[in-house]
């Protein structure tokens, strides 16, 4: 399918991925079958941003705050997680993707924590797309270690400004989210890029996330070209 001629695209796009277990109730399924759903539906979505040049993808797949879940669900997503690595990373990896993760990676389970960062490893060199997976990620906690880490390495209250602090985010290296989107109907940020998302537009969609298809994807990227961005300025 061709895509649209949209100009005045965004250079990274963040999604917070909502709406897997009301997809799977409105299908009569268990509320880990949305999970599914979604996790499926993640590479279609890559696609499609890949097709627009999209040079930065964040997804917020899990969040801190997640593992006051339902137990059965905690244990499952991580392993949805590891089985997308082993189905994907052959094939995001032939096609120039890099990987990148955010979050506590040391809450994760070794078997998952070998994998994440093996991925990393393996597309580290690539020059396409960077596809960044915020798993266990918050966006406090993000703020809480930074700042954490400035005390560690000696940083003085009078060296401490945004630049400095920037750099020991999760990934410095980066930029803030043009556009970040939000699937499910619910508009708010929900602990996601608390940093990032000062000057970053949003686009809330009724669209839940296994549903998130091209024509959704076109029509955000259509709002976002059609906005002014002013950063403060008027």
């Amino acid at each position: 399918m061709p895509r649209l001629a949209i100009t005045n695209l965004p250079e990274h796009v963040a999604i917070i991925m909502d709406g897997n277990s009301r997809w799977a109730k409105q299908h009569g399924l268990p509320r880990f079958e949305g999970h599914w759903a979604g996790a499926k539906n993640v590479r279609h979505v890559v696609e499609v941003f890949a097709e627009y040049n999209i040079e930065y993808l964040t997804l917020f797949a899990f969040s801190t705050e997640n593992w006051g879940r339902p137990k059965s669900e905690v244990r499952g997503l991580p392993r949805i997680f590891r089985e997308m690595i082993d189905s994907e990373l052959k094939l995001l990896h032939e096609r120039g993707i890099r990987l990148r993760h955010l979050g506590v990676i040391h809450r994760l389970p070794l078997d998952l924590r070998r994998k994440i960062e093996g991925a990393i490893e393996l597309t580290k060199g690539n020059t396409g797309m960077t596809l960044s997976i915020a798993f266990d990620y918050g966006g406090r906690t993000e703020i809480t270690d930074a700042m954490r880490r400035l005390l560690v390495n000696g940083i003085t209250p009078e060296e401490i400004n945004e630049l400095s602090l920037k750099e020991y985010l999760y990934a410095p290296e980066i930029p803030d989210p043009d556009l970040i989107i939000r699937t499910g109907g619910e508009m708010r940020l929900s602990n996601f890029f608390l940093w990032q998302a000062a000057y970053s537009e949003l686009y809330f969609t009724d669209a839940l996330w296994p549903d998130f298809d091209r024509a959704e994807i076109e029509k955000a990227l259509a709002a976002y070209a059609s906005r002014q961005r002013h950063f403060g300025t008027r």
